[in-house]
C-alpha cells in the first residue's frame, strides 16, 4: 500500500490546524508522527482517515492496484484515538460486537474474540465498560482500530494512561502490524517515536524534515 499527502492544508475557522504538508509513504512498515503540542499531528491523522476535509490539498491511499477514495477508507484504515467514546453501560465484548457488525465482517463473533486476545482483553470481555480503568479502556481503543484488520493502522498517543504493561502491548501490536500495514505512530513519547522506521516531524502546523 502507499499513501500521500500533496500540499495539505486544513483550517478550523480561522485557526490553522496544518500548514502544507507533503509527503509520501509506502508500507508496510511503521512511521512516527512527531510535533509540538498544537503541530497538528491528530488533525493530519483525522485527514489521513477521511474524517476531515483538507481546505487546500489532497492525501492519497493506494491498497494494491486500487485508490481508495476518502468515503471508502473506513474499510481499510484503523483508528486508535484518545477521544473515541463507548457505550459505557455495555460490555466491553457488546462495544466490539457492534463495530464488527457495523463494518460488516463476515465472522463477527471470530473477529472480537480474536481482537480481544490481541490487546489482552479476553478475562474482560463480559465487563461493563463503565468498569473499566482508564489504561484498560485505552486498551480497547486500541481494540476498534485493529477489530477490521486494516491496511492503514493510526495511532494518536496510543500509549496514553498506559502503564508499563500497556505499553509492552503497544509495542507488541505495532511489531505485528507493521509486517502487513502501514502503521502511523502520532505521539512525543520517545518510546513510541522509535517504534518507526523513519520520523516525520512538524513544525509549526507544517512539515519538518522527515528522519
Amino acid at each position: 500500500m502507499a499513501l500521500e499527502a500533496e500540499d495539505l492544508r486544513h483550517r478550523y475557522g480561522r485557526r490553522v490546524g496544518l500548514e502544507r504538508v507533503s509527503f509520501s509513504l509506502a508500507g508496510p512498515g511503521a512511521v512516527a508522527i512527531t510535533g509540538p503540542n498544537g503541530s497538528g499531528k491528530t488533525t493530519l491523522l483525522r485527514l489521513i482517515a477521511g474524517l476531515l476535509r483538507p481546505t487546500e490539498g489532497r492525501t492519497r491511499l493506494r491498497v494494491g492496484d486500487a485508490e481508495v477514495p476518502p468515503a471508502e477508507r473506513r474499510r481499510w484504515i484503523g483508528l486508535a484515538t484518545p477521544d473515541l467514546a463507548f457505550y459505557e453501560e455495555l460490555s466491553v465484548a457488546e462495544n466490539l460486537s457492534f463495530a464488527a457488525e457495523a463494518r460488516g465482517l463476515a465472522a463477527p463473533a471470530q473477529a472480537v474474540a480474536e481482537t480481544l486476545e490481541r490487546v489482552e482483553l479476553a478475562v474482560r470481555g463480559a465487563d461493563r465498560v463503565a468498569a473499566l480503568s482508564s489504561g484498560m479502556k485505552q486498551r480497547l481503543r486500541l481494540a476498534f482500530a485493529l477489530l477490521h484488520r486494516p491496511a492503514v493502522l493510526l495511532l494518536d498517543e496510543a500509549g496514553s494512561h498506559l502503564d508499563e504493561a500497556g505499553r509492552r502491548l503497544v509495542n507488541r501490536v505495532v511489531a505485528a502490524a507493521r509486517r502487513e500495514a502501514l502503521v502511523l505512530i502520532a505521539t512525543n513519547d520517545e518510546r513510541e517515536t522509535g517504534l518507526g522506521d523513519q520520523r516525520i516531524e512538524l513544525r509549526g502546523r507544517g512539515l519538518g524534515d522527515p528522519a
